[in-house]
């Protein structure tokens, strides 16, 4: 719990680390099957409704690129306990909200403390482990954030069926109180002296130098657009199963475990696939992935089958090949400049949420009680996630020519 730098993280250090990226779907994958309540609880439209969900989205990635520069100043372990604090305020307000008003301000204060899991998880293992173990530290981590998409969505459906839609904000309250009590006894800090970005002037000049790369801008992207695709389908399966299938919020979340077992089965192999490919391959393949299953979506929903496999299959490839994909886009996302890991880490993470919120929200403004809209919007991002997964292999071997 010592303010100073300690490199050596026992045994409970990488576990607690994991706990902590659970916030992030806290915030927002227990709050997908709820979606559908809350716009019949307060009589809102459909856009309403999932801007209460594009907006944690949005807010958690300016939240993270600050968490990110100013743990590079400050350090890992005080921006950490900010942000859980946050988070616990916000997820007790929400459990309360009587208006939808209220509602989207306690969401807003959730994500600005959800911002904080993903980021410093990442960038204190980076601290931690040496280079060849990062990649492994961050699988390890990539695979214990699946565990809160895979039970969240399956819970909160049962809440949303038996307690109604506050039932998901208090049992983020008390999941988030016991992560910040295991985190406050097992946590030390981390980040080494001298890594400081000083000054606003100095965190645009970081900024700067991470895009001039064309690699890490094209890894980063990557990142974005392959999570932007998993925010959409998962958001917009919960309106599709509702609207289009007449299916329960309990259901939804059942068939939801399938999207992150797909990642977890990507994880895994990607893995095994690092012994014998290199990362840049990886990527692309995981890419490759993303775009297939935004076209067998299109194939399935022309085909008129009306059944929600053609939601769940899809999105069983698409987090597959996210999965394959992520740690090595991060690994390499990093090692362009290690001095600045956790501005890089605060970037990559924030493009999950910016994009993600972005096409979440168009989706919203679109959706018709048909699943046309969702699927175009998953297409696009499947297209745009290959370009950025396939510009790493293009780059090197326009050097090797």
């Amino acid at each position: 719990m010592s303010s100073a730098a300690d490199p050596r993280p026992g045994p409970l250090f990488l576990p607690t680390l994991s706990a902590i990226t659970v916030v992030g779907p806290l915030a927002v994958h227990l709050f997908f099957p709820a979606m559908p309540a809350v716009r019949a609880a307060f009589g809102v439209a459909d856009a309403l409704a999932q801007f209460a969900a594009s907006l944690t989205l949005f807010v958690m990635a300016i939240a993270t690129l600050a968490y990110g520069s100013l743990s590079d100043r400050y350090g890992r372990r005080p921006l950490l306990f900010w942000g859980l604090g946050i988070f616990l305020v916000g997820t007790a307000l929400a459990a309360l909200a009587e208006e939808i008003e209220v509602l989207i301000a306690a969401r807003l204060l959730q994500a600005i403390g959800a911002g904080c899991g993903t980021t410093l998880a990442r960038s204190m293992a980076n601290d931690s482990y040496p280079p060849d173990k990062v990649v492994r530290a961050i699988a390890y981590l990539t695979m214990g954030y699946t565990i809160g998409p895979m039970i969240a969505p399956p819970i909160g459906g049962l809440l949303v069926d038996h307690t109604g839609w506050r039932g998901i904000f208090v049992l983020a309250l008390v999941i988030a109180g016991a992560v910040t009590v295991l985190a406050w006894f097992v946590l030390h800090e981390t980040r080494p002296e001298g890594r400081a970005v000083i000054g606003v002037a100095a965190l645009l000049g970081a900024y700067r130098r991470l895009f001039s790369s064309v690699l890490f801008t094209a890894y980063a992207f990557q990142i974005g657009l392959a999570a932007a695709g998993f925010y959409v389908i998962a958001g917009g399966a919960s309106f599709v199963m509702t609207d289009y299938l007449g299916r329960p919020a309990a259901e939804y979340g059942l068939y939801f475990i399938i999207l992150p077992i797909g990642f977890m089965l990507g994880n895994f192999t990607g893995g095994q696939l690092s012994r014998l490919f290199k990362g840049d391959t990886l990527v692309f393949v995981g890419s490759t992935f993303v775009l297939g299953s935004g076209l067998l979506f299109a194939l399935l929903v022309a085909l008129g089958i009306k059944a929600p496999f053609i939601l769940f299959l899809p999105g069983f490839l698409l987090t597959f090949g996210q999965g394959i994909s992520l740690p090595n886009a991060q690994a390499s996302a990093f090692a362009i400049d290690r001095r600045l890991a956790g501005t890089a880490s605060g970037i990559a993470v924030a493009l999950q949420f910016i994009l993600g919120g972005l096409f979440t929200q168009i989706f919203g403004l679109f959706h018709n009680a048909t699943p046309a809209p969702l699927v175009v919007t998953v297409l696009v991002v499947g297209v745009l996630t290959f370009i950025a997964g396939a510009t790493p292999l293009i780059v090197a071997r326009r050097r090797r020519s």
